[in-house]
């Protein structure tokens, strides 16, 4: 179980300056709408516990020089359960984030809907679900770090409903708090490992380390003051590996199959001095071979979805779908990387739905409003590669291939003997500078 902290030590571990917003509180009483025997006198405990008068903390706030609006939950105020008032609250600070043109982090820990408060407490939820759609259609971001706990409601809506999700070690998460889950569920399941094992978080990381991370995500995504919303295109890659073009098609194939063949991580690693990875596609699923986040190129930021030679699967594909959405709500230009054989064809694959998540990867890239830019760096197999292809701001390298299937395939389908597929290759044009002939490609680098 991961360490509980108050929510004025939360905000502590992360802003350098906090400046409280107060709400003006209308009549409310004293046991609530409810009339619920005792709650005044419990609300009333928990403030002398917790030097507190509600179950969440917010104000304008500086994180290592970057502003934004922060909030900060008290679970030891009746389990951080929302109220009528929280919802005051946390309505107050979306109101001020939107204003001020900044981005909202919260600090969460809370068990959920305050019973006491019935119906009412319940449709906080609402309250909270429409002010995020609003900071999002405003093109402003919303961090979230996960404490201990982070249940129920809060965690279906500040939580999930955020851009990037982070947790501190070890931190209960789940829809279903520890009291009403079934008696057989498998605790790993409700924590934080098992939350970043199944997608549904982007990263675990210390509270020593927070507020440099937080810094980090803030310096990526940040507020829009002085950002271009029409952002220049993301700059081509300098290419690594072979020079010269290849003769013919199966040339242009066994280079980009080489083992030793330069791969996205020495491509990102070279491109951005810093940054950030999102991770997981929010259904359920992680794709070790799609790196997706956003960095730092020549002080200015940029999304990323790179494929590192192995067959996508369908939790890439959608990774992908939701880095390109956010980077295009944000107005980040994106950069793309395109490596694969092509997308994962087992059953384990189609069960997962590839097909929709391969569509979904098409429509994020079709419908951006913000440029992006694709460097084919080695395989390019078919649709599945295609799918994170810009139609008209793709570069090929010298080692890179981009075909409507794989020769051995095509040959198969042909009914070819094997001895063909060499030729199959050179038929099928696929050698880079077959790509820029073709009007495919702008251009090869490396050559």
């Amino acid at each position: 179980m991961s360490e509980r902290i108050t929510a004025r030590a939360a905000i502590a571990l992360v802003a350098t300056r906090f400046d409280e917003l107060h709400v003006p509180e209308g009549v409310f009483p004293d046991d609530g709408p409810l009339s619920w025997s005792g709650y005044g006198a419990a609300r009333a405990l928990a403030t002398e516990r917790t030097g507190e008068d509600e179950s969440v903390v917010a104000g304008v706030a500086s994180v290592d020089g970057r502003p934004c609006v922060l909030l900060s939950f008290e679970f030891g105020f009746l389990g951080g359960s929302l109220g009528r008032r929280t919802g005051d609250r946390l309505e107050r600070a979306y109101e001020t984030a939107r204003a001020r043109r900044l981005p909202l982090v919260s600090l969460i820990a809370t068990g959920g809907s305050r019973m006491q408060e019935g119906m009412q407490a319940l449709a906080q939820l609402q309250r909270v679900a429409r002010q995020s759609a609003l900071l999002k259609e405003a093109g402003l971001p919303q961090i979230a770090v996960l404490r201990d706990p982070t249940t129920g409601g809060g965690w279906a809506t500040l939580g999930a409903g955020a851009d990037v999700v982070l947790a501190l070690p070890g931190a209960q998460i789940g829809f279903a708090g520890s009291r009403v889950r079934p008696a057989d569920a498998d605790p790993a399941a409700y924590r934080a490992e098992g939350q970043l094992a199944a997608g549904h978080i982007d990263a675990i990381v210390r509270k020593e380390d927070l507020r440099g991370v937080l810094a980090g995500w803030l310096t990526l995504l940040g507020g829009d003051r002085g950002r271009d919303r029409n952002p220049e295109p993301a700059p081509v890659p300098e290419p690594f590996g072979r020079t010269g073009l290849p003769e013919d098609g199966w040339e242009a194939v066994r280079r980009a199959r080489a083992a030793g063949r330069p791969r996205a991580q020495a491509y990102l690693d070279a491109y951005f001095p810093h940054r950030q990875s999102l991770v997981g596609d929010r259904c359920g699923g992680v794709d070790p071979g799609m790196l997706c986040g956003f960095g730092l190129h020549q002080g200015v930021s940029h999304a990323y979805a790179a494929q590192t030679g192995t067959a996508t699967r369908p939790a890439g594909y959608r990774t992908a779908a939701r880095l390109i959405r956010l980077a295009d709500r944000l107005g980040i230009p994106v950069l793309t990387l395109v490596d694969t054989p092509g997308a994962a064809n087992d059953a384990a694959a189609e069960r997962a739905g590839q097909g929709a998540a391969i569509a979904e990867a098409f429509a994020a890239v079709a419908s951006a409003r913000v440029p992006v830019t694709t460097l084919v760096i080695g395989e390019g197999g078919s649709g599945g590669a295609l799918a994170l292809t810009s139609a008209d701001r793709m570069w090929v390298t010298a080692d890179s291939y981009f075909s409507v299937i794989a020769p051995e395939l095509a040959a198969a389908i042909l009914k070819r003997p094997p001895a063909e597929v060499e030729q199959t290759a050179s038929q099928l044009r696929l050698r880079p500078q077959d790509l820029v002939e073709l009007g495919m490609a702008r251009g090869v680098l490396g050559t």
